[in-house]
């Protein structure tokens, strides 16, 4: 089970690279505003430095989660599920976040927490029958 939780935790690691892709690198362009709904020129630049700001912190979330996922499979488990937990953790409760807070974004949320949920579930789980 550890080894199924860090690769949900890689998978999610590369799916907040590219959510900070989109926010920090693209904002503005045409696979952002696919993806974040269109945006008229005067939103974007009233926006982008937030969706700068927000980027980097997928970014960190996702060196985290990958981190502590190349470290529990070099046999680093205890630092490994600590590192791997704490950056699916935080992005499990980000997406909470924005599921509770935002209904018309649920379909964002559940996209952005669904790898960080099955990789902490089976993370733990990998951790209490070790």
């Amino acid at each position: 089970m550890l080894i199924l939780g860090s690769v949900l935790a890689l998978a999610a690691a590369a799916l907040h690279v590219v959510i900070f892709r989109l926010e920090s690198l693209a904002w503005g362009g045409p696979q952002a505003q696919k993806v974040f709904g269109a945006q008229s020129p005067e939103e974007i630049a009233a926006t982008r430095a937030l969706a700068f700001n927000q980027g980097f912190y997928n970014l960190f979330l996702a060196v985290l989660a990958a981190l502590g996922a190349v470290l529990v499979l070099a046999g680093g488990v205890t630092v490994g599920a600590t590192l791997s937990l704490a950056g699916t953790g935080s992005m499990l409760a980000a997406a909470t976040v924005l599921l509770l807070s935002s209904p018309e974004h649920r379909a964002a949320a559940v996209k952005q927490g669904g790898l960080p949920l099955l990789a902490v579930l089976a993370t733990v789980l990998g951790l209490l029958l070790r």
